[in-house]
């Protein structure tokens, strides 16, 4: 029989779920308290949120997903919604488990596609969005540059072709 707090839990998750931009599914088991809050103050620092959830909850918070997640929501599962970037939460989860020698991902979702572990790892290779947006900028700049180049190419052709008759001139 469902119990109000059950409810107000899953009703907790799916919001979560919805406001998330994706979630990853992790094994957390071997840290500890302490490690765990400082964890969370990590995630908080990137706009994300680690949550030891449980799993029946959280495949009914899932709905449709949850199919397709079963066998990865089995024993000790923590979640992690990344809220502002996709990776900023993945990443900063992993520095954590790599250097407290524990931890490791079990699958994700990004939108409504869901990720296995290999494709977690994959989105983890992925550099932030302030780097990808510098890319951006700087390739959108690129064929303006490129343009500038052509153009004031031949004007410079033309002044050292001058320079060259009058070196000759005086000469």
């Amino acid at each position: 029989m469902a119990t109000q707090k059950k409810i107000e839990t899953v009703q907790e998750m799916k919001d979560k779920i919805a406001k998330s931009k994706s979630i990853i599914f992790a094994d957390y088991i071997g840290l500890k308290h302490k490690q765990l809050e400082e964890l969370r103050k990590k995630m908080r620092a990137v706009d994300a949120e680690f949550m030891v959830t449980k799993n029946k909850l959280m495949e009914r918070a899932l709905g449709d997903n949850a199919p397709a997640l079963k066998t990865v929501l089995t024993q000790a599962t923590a979640t992690i919604f990344s809220y502002k970037d996709e990776v900023s939460g993945l990443k900063e989860l992993l520095k954590f488990f790599k250097a407290a020698n524990v931890g490791k991902t079990k699958a994700g979702l990004l939108g409504i596609t869901v990720l296995s572990e290999k494709d977690v790892s994959k989105l983890a290779s992925i550099p932030g969005r302030e780097v990808l947006l510098a890319h951006l900028a700087g390739q959108l700049k690129s064929p303006i540059a490129n343009l500038h180049h052509a153009l004031s190419w031949n004007m410079n052709k033309l002044v050292w072709a001058l320079n060259g008759v009058k070196a000759k001139k005086t000469a």
